[in-house]
């Protein structure tokens, strides 16, 4: 009976060290590792890793089972590409060795996530974790602070706000009070770890990028961009000056509605502008129209003409706004007297229509997508006609095959 005992190291510490590739085979080979390991790093639990693999190793020949020892590393640049590193390395000693069981010595969390990548392809029996112990000894506290003021991503992380809170808390007790200082710094703490924690400056240095690769490529969407926040700006002064021209009014929803109804027309516009902007880009690139981009501006006005009925009718029910009157109207023979819409009919009118424009650009996204949707018509019709025929046209297979024999015939 052979099992593979392999020691699995996910962020190739064994290579990154010592310098070999991995899969290492063999009793010799991987204690000559343990001693590579351990004079790079005495430090690094690797080490007791390896020794254990040997450990575990040494009990199953003693047992008169046939062991073979191996250590499989991934690889540095990424997690996905260290898992598929680790992937390929087994399936090359499985068709090796063709083991019938595995054992998986591990030292970490992180290597544990390579567990089930060992499940997939042969049997697991056991998962050795291994635990240092001087690790759960309080001596080794001073160790680990050394290592993390060693760290200068760490130091500046942590110590740096930290360092900061406690020189800026005195002078803000001294001018403000101990209570409004704590808030203040507790305030800017909090923000600083949402900050950290939502990945702000990761966004902020992509969209960056992004911005200077559409200036260096002449892209038409940063003005359009551009000209939508300002468009933006103008939507959210104007809600904001309907806000303030209202009269007391208790509670917020009516604000809220006053704000929606006046401020939608302007952010609808800098939607569209934004889109029409990417639309352009699209249309002076060489790749095809993709449908999302071309639904998108119906898609915008539809919404906002939900928004706005929706918040005209609560308006018009609380009476902030009048009525929608129609103006008389006189075409030759044809008269119509003026009339006022209810809030119910004018709700129905922006839904309908909005229902009706999304469909619109469904459609136009459809048409002149590109999607590959000539294929499928194209398709559509083969098999249409085949149904109409009622038979399978098996002419056009039986002489396309006779056309081959006939010129393999020829050549021959």
């Amino acid at each position: 009976m052979t099992t593979l005992v392999v020691c699995l190291d996910r962020t190739d510490d064994v290579g990154r060290k010592t310098g070999l590739r991995t899969p290492i085979v063999g009793w010799e080979a991987v204690r000559a590792l343990v001693t590579d390991v351990g004079l790079a790093d005495p430090e690094d639990s690797s080490v007791n890793s390896l020794l254990e693999t040997l450990h575990v190793a040494k009990r199953l020949r003693d047992d008169d089972e046939d062991p073979v020892v191996a250590v499989v590393s991934g690889d540095r640049d990424s997690m996905v590409s260290a898992d598929r590193a680790v992937a390929t390395q087994l399936d090359d000693l499985i068709a090796e060795y063709d083991p019938d069981s595995a054992i998986v010595v591990i030292d970490s969390a992180e290597d544990e996530r390579l567990v089930p990548i060992v499940e997939s392809r042969v049997q697991v029996d056991s998962v050795d974790r291994v635990v240092v112990r001087q690790a759960r000894d309080i001596e080794s506290t001073y160790y680990l602070l050394k290592q993390f003021l060693a760290d200068e991503e760490l130091r500046q992380t942590v110590l740096v706000p930290i360092g900061l809170a406690l020189l800026v808390f005195p002078l803000l007790a001294t001018l403000v009070g101990p209570a409004e200082g704590a808030a203040a710094i507790t305030t800017v703490i909090g923000l600083f770890l949402l900050y950290k924690g939502f990945s702000v400056d990761e966004i902020v240095t992509g969209l960056a990028r992004r911005v200077q690769e559409s200036l260096y490529t002449g892209q038409v969407s940063v003005v359009t961009y551009v000209v939508a926040g300002g468009l933006t700006l103008v939507g959210l002064f104007v809600g904001a000056l309907g806000i303030s021209g209202l009269e007391a009014t208790s509670g917020v929803f009516l604000p809220a509605m006053k704000f929606a109804f006046d401020s939608v027309p302007w952010l609808a516009m800098a939607a569209l502008t934004a889109s029409a902007g990417r639309l352009l880009d699209e249309l002076i690139g060489d790749e095809p129209i993709k449908g999302s981009y071309l639904n998108l501006p119906f898609i915008v006005v539809s919404v906002g003409l939900v928004v706005r009925g929706f918040s005209a009718y609560f308006l018009e029910r609380g009476g902030i706004i009048e009525p929608f009157v129609v103006p008389p109207i006189d075409v030759g023979a044809l008269t119509v007297d003026s009339f006022a819409i209810t809030a119910g009919e004018r709700l129905a009118m922006f839904v309908v229509a909005a229902f009706v424009l999304s469909l619109v650009g469904v459609r136009v996204a459809a048409s002149f997508g590109g999607t590959g949707s000539e294929d499928v018509r194209d398709g559509t019709d083969v098999s249409d006609a085949e149904l109409v025929d009622g038979t399978p046209d098996s002419g056009l297979t039986d002489g396309g095959a006779a056309s081959d024999v006939d010129r393999e015939d020829d050549a021959g």
